[in-house]
């Protein structure tokens, strides 16, 4: 058995824990640099959890200059097992309407500007995305929302952009029609590659804030609106985050997925050709496959 402790990374709107006893916010330090912020820790309902606001208090980063390896790590670095994102998103589908939840289980990745792995020269590793969240975190982010009285659809393709700016019409489109994707958003890549390649089991929950470019009726983004639905949508993630506690315990088995054994084939370099900068970074995110 292993002591839980769950991570959520929140997204636009979402700043904070509420009930956390203990809290505090603590500076980790990474050798991937500064995570987002300080991390928020504390415990809900005897069950360890932290927080990361993904855009640091005050929203000052950008999707792609959010530090997303030092982010991980960070999060790995003080023994999260779990990890919850929560991020605003546009929809592709009527019937996922602004204020609905959509736990998402696939990604399709068009960022093009961010550092998307732990690894690379000097110690080469390939993980497996196949499928890129973990079923039983997901489950639990599924009864949670239920539980708090979220209108939630089980299972989505998110469609990962660089931004910083929303989609033309004409991409929209093909995003909707030719592609097939379910939700668009700008931050959950490369997070779900670097969270398998720590070893982390990882669920997505897209809050649905607009219907992006391409539905008739509403036009193009605005920002405006998609602030006001953040609102609304904040209070409902604090209450699925207030029942995940409970729902997965102060102690957790081996993830039955083996999200938590992701690195165990992986590394394909020989261990003496092993780059030893390198290897020290990767202390926290693959110390138990490199010894």
């Amino acid at each position: 058995m292993t002591e839980t402790m769950i991570a959520v990374i929140g997204g636009s709107g979402i700043y904070e824990i509420d009930g956390l006893e203990g809290a505090a916010w603590t500076k980790v330090e990474t050798p991937w640099g500064d995570p987002s912020d300080e991390i928020l820790s504390g415990s809900l309902n005897g069950v360890k959890m932290a927080f990361l606001p993904r855009h640091g208090r005050g929203h000052v980063h950008s999707p792609t200059t959010v530090p997303y390896r030092a982010n991980i790590d960070a999060l790995k670095r003080i023994g999260v097992t779990d990890i919850i994102s929560v991020s605003a998103c546009g929809s592709f589908r009527e019937e996922l309407a602004p204020g609905d939840f959509v736990i998402v289980d696939q990604f399709i990745d068009r960022t093009f500007a961010r550092e998307k792995s732990f690894f690379g020269t000097g110690c080469v590793a390939h993980v497996s995305v196949a499928h890129p969240t973990c079923p039983r975190l997901s489950d639990a982010c599924e009864t949670a929302a239920k539980s708090a009285g979220v209108k939630v659809h089980r299972g989505g393709t998110y469609l990962a952009m660089e931004g910083p700016q929303f989609s033309t019409l004409a991409e929209s489109l093909m995003y909707k029609n030719s592609w097939g994707c379910d939700v668009i958003g700008m931050t959950n890549m490369p997070e779900a590659k670097l969270a398998r390649e720590a070893e982390l089991c990882y669920a997505s929950v897209a809050m649905i804030t607009d219907y992006d470019s391409w539905h008739p009726a509403h036009g193009e983004v605005e920002v405006a609106d998609i602030i006001r639905v953040l609102q609304g949508n904040s209070s409902k993630a604090k209450a699925l985050v207030s029942q995940l506690p409970k729902l997965l315990g102060a102690e957790r088995d081996d993830c039955p997925h083996g999200c938590d054994k992701a690195l165990e084939f992986a590394i394909m370099t020989a261990p003496e050709m092993r780059d030893p900068a390198l290897v020290a970074k990767l202390d926290a995110v693959a110390g138990r496959v490199l010894g």
